[in-house]
């Protein structure tokens, strides 16, 4: 980027009087006018992401087929075809953007069939700047809080342990520590990812951080449970649909793809998607356009995918059950989630997470993890990883005790010799130190904690 590329940019973010989306917006002016064009664009173009114009409605087409605009500004009285039979035409082939027509006559039929044909707002000739730009950052924020409620209306069929952890990976351990790298590297390109790990070791967690740290994290992240959809309604969830494309669908529907452009879609349990959307997934991924359901037309796509699963893909691809070449496509990156029983000690920092949160969430007093329940959480091998420890901390938090096996369980300073717990860590932690001649990033690797960790222990002891 130049510098007067990144000045231009800087400009647009520092324009807060019409709302934090417009300098991310893409607009398309469609007048058959030389002089509102200039005029558009010169007002338009240093506030927004894109700007683009378009004289007479053929042309506007042709730009609708090649790139997304969230909004159209649209004339009405132009050659051959009016703004508002044009509009009827593209809504019944598939288009979504919101648009607003500027007209000099408001006219009671005009209003009534620009209202029919999906008009979102009217600017009346003439007009000043602003009330443009704020019609502009009012649809804008329409838009958002629209998709925004489509999401979480979708994500209220997840179980709430999905989201627990909102975008943090919690730990310290070697285990997690290269997660962590592996995530840091992957999120500034845009290049699909693939988690794998059984079930419950965090998958959507790590996607959330893929997005919050790639450039689209003021976008929507969309996630999307494949397995959780029923399959004769997983294509019109996705992709969409036209009115009347099947029994029941009363009205035309953005899918949830579309929802995430610009944004990060994360395709959970993909093993699960029925093999016959499997075809049209790969489409999408190849030539980033959606096709929703019972349209002609295929609408310019822009979003990262990150996909989850816990099934053997390979094994899935062997057996018929899953396209090759969609493993393939999807498989660029993989990041292996590693069980909680290989995480060491990370188990207690998520337990007195859980145990801060569900308390708060609940409305009942948190529990003390004393040395017999820091034993036994240990020791566990949690089969079903960290959905398994919310729900243990969460159990005991409503019973007002842990299970008697787990206070029961022995600690550390009641094993032979009578050393407290304290102890037997520093004397390990020092005889490894030893072995590595003092190297505390190789010891920290061996003990499968993080250099800070080891650092924060010597001063203690050497104080």
């Amino acid at each position: 980027m130049s510098e007067s590329d990144s000045n231009e940019t800087s400009e647009r973010l520092d324009d807060p009087e019409f709302g934090p989306w417009l300098a991310q917006a893409s607009i398309l002016v469609i007048d058959d006018e030389p002089g509102m064009r200039n005029f558009l664009l010169k007002t338009l173009g240093p506030r927004c992401k894109l700007i683009d114009e378009a004289e007479n409605t053929l042309e506007a087409s042709r730009k609708l087929d090649q790139q997304h605009f969230d909004v159209v500004i649209l004339d009405n009285i132009m050659p051959k075809v009016n703004g508002l039979d044009w509009l009827a035409e593209q809504r019944a082939a598939g288009f979504f953007s919101d648009v607003i027509l500027v007209t000099a006559y408001a006219d009671l039929d005009t209003a009534i069939n620009a209202l029919r044909v999906g008009v979102v707002d009217f600017v009346l000739k003439p007009f000043r700047s602003n009330q443009l730009l704020n019609s502009i950052a009012r649809c804008l924020d329409r838009s958002r809080l629209q998709r925004e409620n489509d999401v979480l209306r979708h994500q209220m069929n997840f179980p709430p342990y999905q989201v627990y952890l909102r975008n943090n990976i919690i730990g310290q351990s070697t285990a997690t520590e290269k997660v962590r790298a592996m995530i840091g590297r992957v999120a500034p390109i845009s290049t699909s990812v693939l988690l794998t790990g059984p079930s419950g070791t965090g998958k959507e967690v790590a996607a959330r951080s893929i997005h919050s740290l790639s450039n689209r994290a003021d976008k929507l992240f969309v996630p999307i449970n494949c397995g959780a959809i029923p399959a004769d309604m997983i294509e019109s969830e996705l992709f969409g649909h036209m009115k009347g494309a099947f029994t029941g669908a009363n009205r035309t529907r953005e899918g949830l793809l579309l929802h995430a452009q610009g944004g990060t879609i994360f395709l959970d349990e993909i093993a699960e998607m029925p093999y016959h959307l499997q075809s049209k997934l790969l489409r999408v991924l190849e030539d980033r356009r959606v096709r929703p359901v019972g349209s002609e037309r295929e609408l310019p796509f822009d979003a990262r995918f990150i996909f989850a699963t816990n099934a053997d893909l390979e094994q899935r691809v062997a057996d018929g059950a899953f396209r090759a070449d969609l493993f393939f496509r999807i498989n660029v990156v993989q990041i292996q989630l590693p069980p909680l029983k290989e995480r060491g000690n990370d188990v207690l920092e998520l337990a007195a997470l859980f145990m801060r949160e569900a308390a708060q969430q609940i409305g009942m007093p948190p529990l003390e993890i004393d040395d017999h329940v820091r034993s036994y959480l240990l020791r566990y091998d949690w089969p079903g990883n960290i959905r398994e420890l919310r729900n243990f901390i969460e159990r005991a938090i409503i019973l007002g005790s842990f299970p008697e096996e787990s206070e029961r369980s022995p600690t550390l300073r009641e094993q032979p010799g009578g050393q407290s717990l304290a102890e037997i860590e520093k004397r390990h932690i020092l005889a490894v130190l030893r072995e590595v001649g003092g190297d505390r990033e190789e010891a920290a690797r061996r003990l499968g904690i993080s250099r800070k960790t080891i650092d924060r222990k010597c001063v203690s002891w050497n104080g």
